[in-house]
């Protein structure tokens, strides 16, 4: 993969491609400015060679219309702070205002501009916006790891029209820790797989089985497979449809020798509530119409006996609803055991992110991917379309 440190961009014009679509709250406050952070080593790179640097994100879903509350302007007042410099922002992404605004630009000036998703031709991957996008620049630089498993135009078919295109240094460096954690993992490597779905999780699983020793299942998901070697789990959400896969791939476990671990206890609720009614059940003893809301202490106890022995750690999906404080030990003790590992630790999906960054423990993460869905496309084997198209521009 060829980066923006192979080529010379010494005064000219950048196109960088980053994800900066942060978290606001009613007021238009940025509430993590996590994403924004993870840019500034590739930002700051192209400054240091006196480069023109034009930074272009998406936020949110405006689906092709102009949405005033999703508009990238608090972020330009964020970016001006964190780079310590003016940062010019377009009301626009392309257009007579911003040729002229990139034709005014000097070394070491930096321009944000408004929101890709205002035009719709950004996630339809349409060739004539990409075109448009990739006339601004002398070089198309993709940083944008989140949005990497998206053919969006801006990421995909930029590809075709922009001079030069190279990676950044966020998107190399999302892309070879996974690599590394895969293909020559230190071992035992162990993959815990949490959320809502099995569904949703389904080919990562299947995928990881030829690749990880242990896996570790948590979340909604584990009903599933509870449900499918017989256990009653209440009222708890069920994919009933997948229950024969869920009892494959525990066969198959066994068969291979991967240790494949379920809940052996749970947090349940008489009600999906933050104020319900709670108690700590062995799995055999849920009651009829209560709801499994978190693994329990005994299953966070073998859990954590488990990853003791790991070289190799990789997260996705938490534990429970740990939105509700009531809810939210499962995560929380996962959130421990993994951070005081002697493991490589990746973890990837928003939510695990923001349990780990809740917990205080984000410095104690090997890393921290900033994207929830490539995460999970690498976990299942697929080929990032963004990162094929540098590829083949490359």
């Amino acid at each position: 993969m060829i980066t923006i440190k192979d080529i010379d961009i010494s005064g000219k014009k950048l196109l960088i491609r980053v994800d900066l679509n942060v978290p606001l709250d009613e007021n238009q406050n940025i509430i993590d400015d996590t994403r924004i952070r993870a840019v500034l080593p590739t930002i700051n790179y192209a400054l240091d060679e006196h480069a023109k640097v034009i930074v272009a994100s998406h936020m949110g879903r405006p689906e092709g219309k102009v949405v005033p509350e999703l508009s990238l302007a608090p972020v330009a007042k964020r970016l001006t702070r964190l780079l310590q410099k003016d940062v010019q922002f377009a009301s626009d992404c392309i257009g007579p205002e911003v040729d002229a605004m990139i034709k005014q630009m000097q070394r070491g000036d930096v321009l944000l501009l408004e929101n890709l998703r205002f035009h719709l031709g950004e996630q339809e991957n349409d060739n004539a916006f990409a075109k448009k996008l990739a006339s601004l620049c002398e070089v198309y630089v993709n940083d944008a790891f989140a949005v990497a498993h998206r053919e969006n135009a801006s990421v995909v078919a930029i590809t075709q029209f922009a001079p030069v295109c190279v990676a950044g240094f966020l998107l190399k460096k999302e892309f070879n820790y996974f690599t590394q954690a895969l293909k020559e993992p230190a071992r035992p490597l162990v993959a815990i797989i949490g959320g809502a779905k099995v569904s949703s999780k389904l080919a990562a699983l299947e995928n990881l089985f030829h690749l990880v020793d242990k896996f570790l299942i948590g979340g909604a998901m584990a009903n599933t497979f509870l449900k499918s070697v017989d256990y009653d789990v209440g009222e708890s959400f069920v994919e009933n449809d997948l229950l024969w896969e869920a009892r494959s791939l525990m066969k198959k476990a066994t068969q291979k020798g991967t240790g494949f671990y379920i809940p052996v206890d749970a947090v349940v609720a008489d009600r999906f509530d933050a104020d319900a009614e709670t108690k700590i059940t062995p799995i055999q003893e849920i009651p009829p119409e209560w709801l499994i809301m978190d693994i329990g202490p005994a299953t966070s106890l073998l859990y954590s006996e488990v990853l003791a022995s790991a070289k190799t750690i990789i997260w996705n999906g938490p534990m429970g609803v740990f939105e509700m404080d009531a809810f939210s030990r499962g995560t929380s003790a996962m959130v421990n055991y993994v951070a005081n590992s002697y493991a490589l630790t990746i973890v990837g999906g928003g939510s695990t992110d923001v349990a780990i960054h809740r917990a205080g423990e984000s410095y104690r993460i090997t890393y921290i991917s900033t994207g929830g869905g490539a995460f999970l496309d690498l976990m299942e084997g697929k080929t990032l379309p963004a990162v094929a198209a540098l590829d083949r521009a490359g």
